[in-house]
């Protein structure tokens, strides 16, 4: 089965509450806690760091986020979207509590990042930074290899990268079978949306090949379950 591209951005109201809404639970905290686990195994060299700086490219409604926000409150977190709709649900939500994550900050920006996109920001929040996460960002991206500049620019020297991401099914066959399993009850925007992100997903060969073309070829790709990929490594 070939790649089919799907739009880029998530202008639309309805995914943003779905998304917002939507019960990621079970694999947003497996994703955290991968995050976290990585994090704890620094380089030898680097045992005694100050708070990471950390950016969360395309968050969304802030799932990831708010999560790694939780977990390191010191640590200053910036979260990138490109759809307003998507950064409105994350800003809400924020609202509600707004000293429980003193350390978040959201930017409507759409990659590439134009120079003058971080330009506002205080310092804290300004590249470079020291870990960089991304979820179910890459597939929508119609040149792949936006993903892998952006990074290679914002990225402090031994900057932890993790992006997890969905893999593209062999046959539509198995999309269905996918569907069926993993969104049969979900609500009719997310049913839509996870077919046509299945079929824009991409293949782990074809994540390895987009490293090494980005000279990033020592990260680490490896397939999670029934449908996702995962993608990490250290900068030079």
């Amino acid at each position: 089965m070939n790649r089919i591209c799907e739009p880029e951005l998530m202008l639309e109201p309805i995914q943003a509450r779905a998304y917002a809404e939507a019960d990621f639970n079970g694999s947003d905290r497996a994703f955290t806690a991968r995050i976290l686990t990585l994090l704890a195994t620094p380089p030898a060299t680097q045992a005694e760091r100050p708070p990471p700086r950390i950016v969360d490219l395309g968050c969304g409604p802030g799932n990831i986020s708010f999560r790694l926000a939780s977990a390191l409150p010191e640590a200053p977190l910036l979260g990138i979207d490109g759809a307003a709709a998507m950064l409105e649900a994350a800003r809400a939500r924020q609202a509600l509590e707004p000293c429980r994550w003193p350390g978040l900050r959201f930017l409507q920006a759409r990659l590439p990042l134009a120079p003058e996109a971080l330009a506002g920001l205080s310092t804290p929040f300004r590249p470079p930074y020291d870990l960089l996460v991304s979820n179910s960002l890459l597939h929508h991206l119609h040149d792949p290899a936006v993903l892998w500049r952006a990074i290679q620019t914002l990225a402090a020297p031994g900057a932890l990268v993790v992006v997890r991401d969905l893999r593209r099914p062999m046959t539509e066959t198995a999309v269905r079978g996918l569907m069926r399993r993993h969104a049969a009850r979900a609500p009719a925007v997310l049913r839509r949306d996870f077919s046509h992100s299945l079929r824009a997903a991409f293949r782990p060969r074809e994540v390895a090949d987009q490293l090494t073309a980005a000279g990033l070829g020592h990260f680490t790709v490896t397939e999670l379950g029934d449908r996702y990929l995962e993608v990490v490594g250290r900068l030079a």
